[in-house]
């Protein structure tokens, strides 16, 4: 397991995984499996694909659990959309 990759679900997340955590968490796992930190030129379409790829898994994944005994509202489809911050 990559250590850098943190555990996106409550309770160890007290708040929804943002799309910048789900996206960060894909990255780690496409450099551990890779083996590259950053692909050479020739790799980059295909590496930044599996990282969009893996992010929306991730997001679908995240979408669908339920964590049983977590606060009410924590289910990401489940939470009303926040206004935008002025």
């Amino acid at each position: 397991m990559c250590r850098s990759i943190k555990t996106l679900r409550p309770p160890a997340l007290p708040e929804e995984a943002t799309e910048d955590d789900i996206r960060a968490a894909a990255l780690q796992f496409v450099r551990k499996v890779s083996g590259f930190r950053a692909p050479a030129a020739h790799n980059r379409e295909v590496f930044e694909r599996a990282v969009d790829e893996i992010a929306e898994a991730t997001a679908r994944l995240l979408d669908g659990l339920e964590v049983r005994g977590a606060h009410p509202g924590v289910r990401r489809q489940e939470r009303e959309p926040q206004p935008d911050a002025v």
